[in-house]
């Protein structure tokens, strides 16, 4: 990996997020440097999903910062926080079924990245290329295998030039062959130079990619480190025994 930059990317400080009594998010703080893949494990209810949708703009947060590329994001809808680079993929694909796969590439390329049409059509045209989904160009959304879904949602994503990327679980429901095929997709994406925070319960993907690893309970930060020595710690083995279960 190169040289990071000094100030990091992004800067989580102190985040909190209520629903009612309970408490989702509670005093999150990391930070993430540029070109950084920070991989983000835990027990379903621990608080993983809500904490995209805060960075993303999707839930506003009750307290602490957040800072990309030195700007402040409090007060930035979800669209202005993709045009200043933080993209997104969902657990669950949600392509528009009823467009080509050029064309939902397309309309990240647009509304996202905001390019001009051609720019956009050449840059829809290079994101499919880079993703491997070339071949289904012309294919109806709707009609693709998992698989193809899961790199569709990347290519979206990615179509909205990112600088950092949010990965939530895009290993899950996969074999694992295609779990392998996902991994060599998400290393070409950091050769690229974007930074990526990646949730997954499948956690030899993450350990394969990201050069720290967080782990979550009940809305805070159990333990965050190099991930050999993540995994290896006595707590988190005793509270995630099993949780590599394949698909």
């Amino acid at each position: 990996m190169g040289p990071h930059e000094a100030r990091p990317l992004l800067e989580v400080q102190q985040l909190g997020k209520s629903f009612g009594a309970l408490r989702v998010v509670d005093g999150v703080t990391f930070s993430l440097a540029a070109g950084e893949a920070l991989g983000i494990i835990g027990p379903n209810g621990a608080g993983k999903t809500t904490l995209f949708h805060l960075i993303a703009g999707n839930l506003r947060a009750d307290a602490g910062r957040l800072v990309f590329a030195g700007t402040p994001m409090a007060a930035l809808s979800p669209a202005s926080r993709c045009a200043l680079g933080i993209g997104r993929t969902h657990q669950v694909p949600h392509p528009f079924d009823g467009l080509t796969v050029f064309e939902n590439v397309l309309v990240g390329a647009t509304f996202g990245a905001r390019l001009p049409p051609a720019q956009a059509e050449r840059h829809a045209l290079d994101t499919l290329r880079s993703t491997g989904l070339l071949p289904q160009i012309n294919r109806l959304a709707g009609s693709l295998t998992l698989l193809d879904r899961k790199r569709l949602e990347l290519a979206r994503a990615l179509a909205t030039s990112p600088r950092l990327l949010l990965l939530d679980e895009i290993a899950g429901g996969l074999t694992e062959h295609e779990v392998r095929s996902l991994i060599d997709l998400v290393r070409d994406i950091r050769a690229q130079g974007i930074a990526l925070i990646w949730i997954e319960h499948i956690v030899h993907a993450l350990m394969a990619v990201v050069d720290r690893l967080m782990v979550l309970c009940d809305g805070r930060v159990l333990v965050q480190g190099e991930p050999a020595a993540v995994m290896a710690g006595s707590e988190v083995r005793e509270t995630y025994m099993g949780m590599e279960a394949e698909p």
